[in-house]
């Protein structure tokens, strides 16, 4: 066998072992992380309505996942994601500024201060680009409860979903999460009811290159008839989880 084909065949060999190696990592317990005891009690009464270990399932979230959570609020989903990618992972957890001074105030930082945070980088940004420079090929993209508010916010939504879609590696993933409004309605109530029609969110998503691949029922209620504020239920919102994939 000549030399510069046996070089080729080794090469060849060792690179197919590499890639064999680069499988995904397992997915971890996340049961048993959303039972961590160092979580706080404020957050396990969120648990109840938002089910989050099938939440994290549906992300398909893996330890060492470079992962953004945009409107992350006070940190709820942003801490349940640091756990999940682990201290190999990264977590870029967005707010805007009106958002951190009016309503997030502090509540953030005060999170930030738990070990298990340690891999969370805060971004105050826009959501019209509402990522940074080094925030790319990311793995996933969480938008939670708050698409709506980019309505009446005046969002350029178009210009965001298009910004995520950068953002994202080839076959990344892009979840959006909100309550559910009734058919006909459009983003018409998305400042009185904080709702917002499933179809237009599809709509506008797929419209900057993503691609529907699945729903998690998991949060729906279809005892709700979606004609009231989200703020003051007389039973559980009926709310939809979108799994968008960049192809």
């Amino acid at each position: 066998m000549k030399a510069d084909t046996k070089a080729w065949l080794v090469g060849a060999l060792l690179a197919a072992l590499s890639a064999g190696c680069a499988t995904e990592a397992p997915a971890p317990d996340f049961q048993a992380l959303v039972a961590s005891p160092d979580r706080g009690e404020a957050d396990r009464a969120t648990d109840v309505r938002r089910k989050p270990a099938q939440l994290l399932a549906f992300y398909g979230v893996r330890p060492g996942m470079t992962v953004a959570d945009l409107s992350a609020g006070a940190g709820y989903n942003t801490e349940l994601l640091a756990r999940a990618v682990g201290a190999t992972g990264k977590v870029y957890a967005q707010n805007t500024r009106d958002a951190i001074e009016n309503t997030v105030k502090g509540r953030f930082e005060e999170r930030s201060r738990k070990p298990v945070m340690r891999n969370v980088v805060q971004v105050v940004r826009e959501f019209d680009d509402p990522l940074p420079s080094e925030a790319r090929n990311l793995d996933l993209v969480t938008f939670n409860f708050n698409y709506h508010d980019t309505v009446y916010l005046g969002v350029d939504r178009a210009k965001m979903n298009r910004a995520v879609f950068n953002a994202l590696k080839p076959g990344g993933v892009y979840i959006v999460a909100d309550h559910s409004g009734r058919p006909g309605t459009g983003t018409g109530e998305a400042k009185s009811l904080h709702r917002i029609e499933e179809a237009v969110v599809r709509r506008e998503i797929e419209a900057a290159g993503f691609r529907l691949v699945a729903e998690g029922g998991f949060l729906r209620n279809p005892q709700d008839p979606r004609d009231a504020s989200v703020f003051r239920p007389k039973q559980p919102n009926d709310e939809f989880v979108l799994k968008f994939v960049k192809p």
